[in-house]
C-alpha cells in the first residue's frame, strides 16, 4: 500500500483539486430541468490509479481523479445524482486492512446518493459489513434480501426517494443470487429473494403509492447470461416500469447503454461500466423529453486518460 489510510483520507480527496479537466470533456451546460445521473459499478476497493506498468488500464483510475471530475461536473449541471451499483469491497490491500470502511468513507465525501449490495460486500462476513456500512452516510440497497435478524438490518434499504428539479426519482436495489457465489458462513441468515417479482412490486409501489416520475433499479445481477439465469436485459424485458437500470457484477463495459423494450411498451436504460473505476458514467434525462419520446443522452469518462491538447 503506497500510503496510510489516515494520510489518504486527509490528504487524498484534496491533492484531486489540483487535477485539470479541459472544458472540452463536458462541453456546455445543460437545461435547468435536465438531471444528470453519473454512476459507477465494481470500482473493487481500486482507491489508487492502476500502475503505469499495468497490463490493462495503465495509470487510469484512482477515487481522487473521480472525486474531482464529479466535483467539475457538479460545477457545471444543476440536479446531479450519483449512484454506484455495488462490489465496492475486495481487489487490493486496501480492503484487506480495511474492510471496505474507507472506500464508504470516501464515497460520503463525494456526495454518493445511493449503493447497491454487491457479493463481495459479503466477504468479511454480515458483521464485517456492518462495521462498513457504519462509515457510510447514503444508503445501501437490495430489495430482494432478507436481512432480518442479521446485522445489516439497520443498514440495507429497499428503496430510496429523491426529488430534484421537481422530479420524484425512485431507486431501488437487486442483490445476485449467493448461493454458489459467496460462502454459506460469509453471508450468514441473509435470504435471498426472486429479483424479478421484487422488482415488479418495488415499480408497484414506487410508481402508484409513491409516484415517483422515474424509477432506477441498482442491479448487482450481472449485464447477460447466456443460460436461463436473470440477468438486467432479460429483468429489463419482463418487468415493465423500470426506466434505468445501471448494473454491475459481469464487469461489462458499455461503450453506450443498452435500450429492451419493456412489457408496458416503452423503453428500459440498461447501463454498466466495466470495473475498477476505470470508468465513470453519465445520463441526462430531461424529465419533459423523456415523458414524450423517452429521449437522454448518454456518456463515459475514463478516468485519468490523457487528451489530445
Amino acid at each position: 500500500m503506497s500510503i496510510s489510510r489516515k494520510k489518504f483520507l486527509k490528504t487524498g480527496m484534496a491533492a484531486a483539486a489540483g487535477l485539470a479537466f479541459p472544458g472540452a470533456l463536458f462541453g456546455s451546460a445543460l437545461s435547468r430541468n435536465t438531471i444528470t445521473i453519473l454512476y459507477t459499478n465494481d470500482t473493487h476497493a481500486r482507491l489508487d490509479p492502476f500502475p503505469e506498468n499495468a497490463t490493462r488500464f495503465a495509470g487510469l483510475g484512482g477515487i481522487a481523479r473521480r472525486a474531482n471530475l464529479i466535483r467539475e461536473i457538479r460545477k457545471r449541471e444543476r440536479n446531479v445524482m450519483l449512484l454506484d451499483a455495488g462490489d465496492v469491497f475486495q481487489g487490493t490491500p486496501w480492503f484487506d486492512v480495511y474492510g471496505g470502511e474507507v472506500d464508504l468513507e470516501l464515497m460520503t465525501e463525494m456526495g454518493y446518493d445511493a449503493m447497491a449490495v454487491g457479493n463481495h460486500e459479503f466477504d468479511n462476513g454480515p458483521e464485517g459489513f456492518a462495521e462498513a456500512a457504519n462509515k457510510a452516510g447514503f444508503p445501501i440497497l437490495a430489495a430482494n434480501y432478507d436481512v432480518s435478524g442479521t446485522p445489516l438490518n439497520s443498514f440495507v434499504r429497499r428503496f430510496i426517494i429523491k426529488e430534484t428539479g421537481g422530479f420524484k426519482i425512485g431507486i431501488f436495489g437487486l442483490g445476485i443470487q449467493l448461493e454458489g457465489v459467496v460462502r454459506r458462513e460469509l453471508y450468514g441468515d441473509v435470504k435471498y429473494l426472486d429479483p424479478e417479482i421484487w422488482a415488479a412490486g418495488m415499480v408497484r409501489s414506487l410508481r402508484s403509492f409513491h409516484n415517483c416520475d422515474f424509477v432506477i433499479c441498482l442491479s448487482h445481477i450481472g449485464y447477460q447470461y447466456p443460460d436461463k439465469r436473470i440477468d438486467d436485459l432479460k429483468l429489463a424485458s419482463k418487468v415493465k416500469g423500470i426506466d434505468l437500470i445501471i448494473g454491475g457484477h459481469t464487469h461489462t463495459f458499455l461503450d453506450e447503454p443498452s435500450l429492451v423494450l419493456n412489457p408496458g411498451g416503452t423503453y428500459t436504460i440498461v447501463a454498466q461500466v466495466g470495473h475498477s473505476g476505470v470508468r465513470l458514467g453519465r445520463i441526462d434525462i430531461d424529465p419533459d423529453l423523456w415523458a414524450r419520446n423517452r429521449d437522454y443522452s448518454a456518456k463515459y469518462y475514463t478516468i485519468g486518460e490523457r487528451l489530445n491538447s
